[in-house]
C-alpha cells in the first residue's frame, strides 16, 4: 500500500488577452478496491466556476467556465490517493473463458457493446492478421495469449516520446516502429478487439520512484494503458509500454472507448489563431 500525491499543472499562454472558453477537465480518480481517493483540490487562474458530472463511462468530469479574459490560463490539480493494487495479481477467470476462443454471455456482449468493436478501419486485414499471429493454436490459454500480446508489442515497436498530442493509428505505429504510451495502448486495445475481446483505454499517472519504466519523467508522469474484460476476473490491467500486468504502478483517472475521450484538459479560447503561444504541462507523483 502507498499513499501518493499527484500534482498536475497545465498552463496555456497567449500573445494578448483573450476570452477563455469553457473547459472540460478529467483530473479526479474514482474510488475502487485498489485505489482510494483521500483528497482532491483544483485551482484555476483566472478564477473559474466549477461544476461536476459523470460521463457515460462513469468518469468524474469537472466543467470550468471563466468570466475574465486573460493572457495566461493555469489549471492545477492536486490529489492524494491510497494505491493498494497487488504487485502480483491473481485473476479468478471463469472456467469457460480460461481458453481462447470463448464466447461472452449475451448480457456481457450487450453491456460491452462498442468496447468489442475495432475503432480504426482495417480494409486489408493487416492489423487483424498481425493480432492473430499471437494465437498459438485452436485452443490457447486466454491469459497467456493476452500476456504475449502485451509483451510482444515491444518486439515490433519501441518507446519514443513525442511532443505533439496526436495519437497514431495502429497501422501507423506498426509501420513507424515506434510510439508513445498512448500509441502502445491504442494498438494493444485495437488488436485485442480484433481477437474478439472487450477492451478499453485507460489514462492516468505512472509512478515509479526509481524512474526505470518507459514513459517516466522523474518519479511520475501522465500515462495511458489498457484493460481487457474477462468473465469472472472482470477488467484486467495491461500496460504494453512497460510489458506489465496489473495496476500496482498506475493511478487510474479516466476509462473510455477511445483515447480521445480521456483528455485530461480540453477547451477553447476566443481570439486569433496565432494568439496561442504554447502549452506547458508538469506532473509530479510523490510519496
Amino acid at each position: 500500500m502507498s499513499i501518493l500525491q499527484v500534482r498536475h499543472s497545465t498552463i496555456y499562454r497567449y500573445r494578448r488577452t483573450v476570452a477563455i472558453g469553457a473547459h472540460r477537465l478529467m483530473l479526479r480518480p474514482r474510488d475502487s478496491h485498489d485505489l482510494r481517493l483521500i483528497s482532491a483540490d483544483l485551482t484555476c487562474a483566472p478564477p473559474a466556476t466549477l461544476t461536476w458530472s459523470h460521463d457515460v463511462f462513469g468518469n468524474s468530469l469537472t466543467h470550468a467556465t471563466f468570466s475574465e479574459p486573460a493572457d495566461t490560463l493555469s489549471i492545477t490539480s492536486r490529489i492524494v490517493v491510497e494505491q493498494c493494487a497487488p504487485q502480483w495479481p491473481v485473476f479468478a477467470i471463469a472456467a469457460f473463458a480460461l481458453h481462447y476462443p470463448f464466447t461472452y454471455s449475451p448480457d456481457e456482449r450487450t453491456d460491452l457493446g462498442a468496447l468489442l468493436i475495432p475503432h480504426y478501419p482495417d480494409p486489408e486485414g493487416r492489423l487483424k492478421a498481425w493480432a492473430q499471429a499471437f494465437v498459438l493454436g485452436d485452443r490457447t490459454d486466454t491469459l497467456s495469449l493476452l500476456k504475449d500480446l502485451n509483451t510482444g508489442l515491444s518486439g515490433w515497436i519501441s518507446y519514443r516520446a513525442r511532443d505533439d498530442e496526436r495519437t497514431q493509428a495502429p497501422m501507423e505505429t506498426l509501420a513507424r516502429g515506434w510510439g508513445t504510451c498512448r500509441d502502445f495502448a491504442v494498438l494493444f486495445v485495437e488488436a485485442a478487439r480484433m481477437l474478439g475481446f472487450g477492451a478499453r483505454i485507460i489514462s492516468g499517472y505512472l509512478y515509479n520512484p526509481n524512474a526505470t519504466l518507459a514513459g517516466m519523467q522523474g518519479a511520475g508522469s501522465t500515462h495511458a494503458w489498457a484493460e481487457i474484460y474477462l468473465p469472472g476476473a472482470g477488467w484486467i490491467t495491461f500496460d504494453p509500454t512497460n510489458r506489465a500486468l496489473g495496476s500496482a504502478n498506475l493511478i487510474r483517472i479516466a476509462v473510455a472507448r477511445t483515447i480521445e475521450q480521456t483528455s485530461p484538459v480540453s477547451g477553447s479560447f476566443g481570439g486569433a489563431a496565432d494568439d496561442f503561444i504554447g502549452l506547458y504541462v508538469a506532473v509530479s507523483v510523490t510519496p
